[in-house]
């Protein structure tokens, strides 16, 4: 795992003039999701006979599962059963979320302070179908002017396809909005989408590389709270 980089402060000078719409990753970002498929990708990973590091996870962290299948191959072999594997992966893990999917810090704050504000939100995920039941469970979806799943774009993260449609969507240029990511291929699909890119590290600290794509590298997003006061004014009665 590469070390991490030097925390680095918000580059105001960087950020758009106007910002006029915001969008938003969802696991490891809003929702904390990232170590619930760590476990149990894990413990089947134990399962079968082999062992799933933190470091072959982070790996994973920010891909589409639909181009998951190398990845396994390169640290299980040729003949790991990743059709298999992911279908009974799918099912564990959405049990687990069944139980509950609980919200990164500041999460809830800063997407009903946008909304509050008549702030354009959407989000942009590599997930696919599953997001919008899973931003129904944590009461977030209502927010969202629109979502991006995995199934609405050719291109998943790293590629900006993801940011791009988003932004398409919600009728700004992408130069003209912020993205809030929480993984190395979501900095860089914002980041070439054109989008200043701020990032709330979950499971992956920030690289050299990583960091010069940011306009910003937060805590969390309760850290956010002087930046959405600064481009879009306070909101009277609002706590974060």
């Amino acid at each position: 795992m590469n070390a991490r980089a030097p925390a680095i402060e918000n580059k105001l000078g960087l950020w758009p003039d106007k910002v006029e719409a915001v969008v938003f990753d969802m696991d490891g970002l809003l929702l904390d999701t990232e170590r619930v498929y760590k476990r149990v990708m894990q413990d089947l990973c134990a399962e079968w006979g082999h062992e799933m590091t933190h470091d072959m996870f982070a790996a994973f962290v920010g891909i589409p599962q639909t181009e998951n299948v190398p990845i396994y191959h390169q640290f299980f072999g040729p003949d790991f059963d990743v059709e298999t594997y992911e279908t009974i992966l799918v099912d564990r893990a959405q049990e687990e979320m069944a139980k509950g999917i609980p919200l990164k810090n500041g999460a809830k704050e800063l997407v009903a302070g946008l909304s509050a504000r008549g702030v354009p939100i959407a989000v942009a995920t590599s997930t696919g179908h599953s997001a919008h039941q899973h931003l129904e469970q944590t009461g977030l979806h209502a927010y969202f002017d629109t979502i991006v799943t995995r199934m609405d774009v050719a291109q998943g993260k790293p590629h900006p396809e993801p940011f791009l449609t988003a932004t398409a969507r919600l009728g700004f240029a992408p130069e003209n909005c912020i993205a809030f990511e929480d993984s190395h291929n979501g900095v860089r699909s914002a980041s070439a989408a054109g989008l200043a890119t701020v990032m709330v590290p979950d499971m992956l600290d920030p690289t050299d590389e990583i960091a010069a794509m940011c306009v910003a590298i937060l805590p969390s997003l309760l850290h956010f709270k002087s930046e959405i006061d600064y481009f879009f004014g306070p909101l009277p009665g609002l706590s974060a």
